[in-house]
């Protein structure tokens, strides 16, 4: 019979123990962090009707979906390339009896059918972290505030990672103030998302096509760069662009409610985020590894009208999507992940050993079964050998915080527990091994 070696599909991973415990470890950052912050955790279906993505981001995002049709069926569907649509459905059909504001997170599957390359998969782990039902600047910094509370348990700082942050509303009046026609908006928003991507004569081409003159352009060029810390005035930035401070009122507020929360260090100003998706009305940010050299770690922003796209009440809310990819990524580089995702496992209380013998070997697998009920974590070897040497060796390797060895004390009644950390051991009674095991377990 021929055989065939099979792989993972490209972009996607397999997760071995250590490298799921690396994956949990960030996991668990994030359910802390929410669960901290107020937060509910919800799921929602691996697949929705296609149109539930294309109502919110239109027809060219299907050819990023991995979209498809059952068999004999009608209706297209698509795996969920993000969540807020679906969370957003949810709000929206019981939009009459939450709880305002509506504070939800999850941790879900994602699915991309693009390019794979460094930072970007076809499948990846998303947190999500949304509230809705409550407007201002206070619950978009609420929101950030969260996401900057689990990279913080993860051991990143400012100088790690900056949350750059920006205001549509804020945006447009800059465009209009430079000329930028009410009609061409959007336009004027898409280029400045994608100002990182375009050589600087295209990008000056598509500035000029938006109908600004020669200094608009170089105006909008300079806007479409502009940063600086929230914590400093918007002054010198509104001077530097040509505009006035009037135009910047709602990043003044966000400073206030950033300060507030004691989250300005994090905080940048860049004019140049807007987020590609259509459906931001205010707040929008990314979180950027400071070198600048991997993709953007975390996005999000306020989307007031999306509930009531999806058929719900006029809800305002904000909300971002942080991958476990890039995160990652920047905590390698940091050293905050170990070599060996599998110094992440849990430690097992306690290694069961037989050292032989019939009366040992009757009361092993009951011993191990009553150590498990007693909440114990246990294990033992499946060998053949009852070499206690190869066993403790065993019982090492498995990270064991101490082991039990059924051996001659047996017929007294008693068994040996040893200290695998500290090295000690005692002779203990068979009676009270669960609790002379517990005891080592929490010192």
């Amino acid at each position: 019979m021929a055989t065939h070696s099979f792989q993972a599909p490209k972009g996607t991973r397999d997760f071995y123990p250590g490298d799921l415990a690396v994956r949990r470890h960030i996991e668990n950052a994030w359910r802390s962090a929410s669960i901290d912050c107020g937060f509910d955790e919800i799921e929602g279906p691996t697949f929705e009707h296609l149109e539930l993505f294309t109502a919110k981001s239109g027809e060219a995002i299907v050819n990023e979906l991995f979209s498809f049709r059952r068999a004999g069926g009608e209706n297209d569907y698509a795996l969920r390339p993000e969540f807020t649509p679906t969370l957003a459905r949810m709000v929206a059909a019981r939009a009459g009896s939450l709880p305002v504001p509506v504070k939800w997170f999850a941790i879900p599957n994602m699915f991309r059918a693009e390019r794979p390359q460094r930072g970007r998969l076809r499948e990846f782990v998303q947190w999500n972290i949304d509230i809705c039902g409550v407007e201002g600047a206070a619950t978009d910094i609420d929101v950030i505030s969260c996401a900057i509370l689990a990279l913080e348990r993860l051991g990143l700082t400012p100088k790690d990672v900056q949350v750059r942050l920006s205001h549509r509303v804020a945006i447009a009046r800059m465009l209009g103030a430079l000329g930028v026609s009410a009609e061409k908006s959007a336009d004027a928003m898409t280029l400045l998302d994608r100002r990182d991507k375009l050589k600087p004569e295209e990008f000056a081409q598509r500035a000029e096509a938006l109908g600004l003159n020669a200094d608009g352009v170089a105006r909008f060029d300079t806007a479409a760069r502009a940063t600086q810390p929230l914590a400093e005035t918007l002054t010198a930035l509104a001077a530097k662009i040509g505009v006035s401070t009037d135009e910047f009122t709602a990043l003044d507020e966000l400073r206030a409610a950033a300060d507030a929360a004691g989250i300005l260090e994090w905080c940048s100003v860049d004019i140049g985020i807007v987020r590609g998706l259509a459906y931001y009305t205010g707040t929008v940010f990314e979180f950027h590894e400071v070198s600048g050299a991997e993709r953007a770690v975390a996005g999000g922003g306020r989307y007031d009208g999306l509930v009531e796209l999806f058929g719900g009440p006029k809800m305002p809310a904000c909300g971002f999507g942080m991958g476990d990819v890039v995160l990652a990524n920047v905590l390698r580089d940091r050293k905050l992940l170990p070599d060996d995702g599998a110094t992440l496992l849990p430690r097992p209380d306690v290694f069961v050993i037989s050292a032989g013998g019939d009366l040992a070997e009757a009361q092993l697998p009951r011993l191990v079964s009553a150590l498990r009920r007693a909440g114990l974590h246990v294990r033992t070897s499946s060998k053949a050998t009852r070499n206690v040497g190869k066993l403790l060796g065993d019982a090492g390797k498995n990270r064991a915080r101490s082991a039990v060895i059924l051996g001659a004390e047996l017929a007294e009644g008693n068994v040996v527990l040893k200290n695998l950390d500290g090295g000690s051991q005692q002779v203990v009674a068979l009676a009270g091994i669960a609790d002379a095991v517990s005891a080592l377990a929490r010192a």
